[in-house]
């Protein structure tokens, strides 16, 4: 049986984030992010707080869940690094972003082998639609968790990179992650509500 969770996304920000995931961000866009990731460092929020998360995302947590990175998004990350260090991204760090054709997803998985992650695959579901990821990376030796040595012992990370072109990013979607030693992960994400 598939264990499912609904998106909650967990944005620090004092600008107004943009609706939907922007494939092609105009340069207000972009210069928002870039305060937002500024404003978050000035905060002393931490840039990880910036991604848009999805399930119970909190320290100590034993339930999978994860994050995403737009293209915005992504900025107003690299944005508050920089900002930490007291420093401003350079005009090819930031097209850098601009330029990514994929969505990235990562989901925190665990289980009771350090290896239970390896070859993990995911999904997206819109409609009828099945979208499969351009690329999947998964850790091959999962870290202890705070469980550790009770189950479940280790945390994995497992991310799909999913391009912009193969699915509607005003529209909400099922990641649905597939751990090889079988059972199922999903997820519902508006994509709607993440900048």
């Amino acid at each position: 049986m598939a264990a499912r969770y609904v998106f909650a996304a967990l944005l620090a920000s004092s600008a107004a984030p943009t609706e939907a995931i922007e494939v092609h961000p105009s340069s207000e866009e972009t210069n928002a992010a870039l305060q937002r990731g500024r404003a978050a460092a000035v905060a002393h929020t931490p840039p990880n707080r910036l991604y848009a998360w999805f399930g119970v995302a909190h320290d100590g947590q034993l339930t999978p869940h994860g994050f995403l990175t737009s293209k915005l998004g992504g900025i107003a990350v690299m944005s508050a690094h920089f900002a930490l260090r007291s420093e401003r991204p350079s005009d090819q760090d930031i097209q850098r972003i601009l330029d990514e054709p994929y969505l990235m997803i990562a989901v925190f998985l665990f289980g009771h082998d350090p290896r239970f992650a390896v070859n993990s695959y995911a999904v997206l579901t819109q409609g009828e639609r099945k979208i499969v990821p351009a690329k999947v990376r998964f850790d091959g030796a999962a870290d202890r968790s705070t469980a550790w040595p009770k189950p479940p012992a280790y945390r994995a990370k497992v991310i799909a990179f999913f391009r912009y072109e193969d699915f509607d990013p005003r529209a909400t979607a099922t990641l649905s992650v597939f751990p090889p030693s079988g059972g199922e992960v999903s997820f519902d994400l508006d994509f709607a509500a993440i900048p």
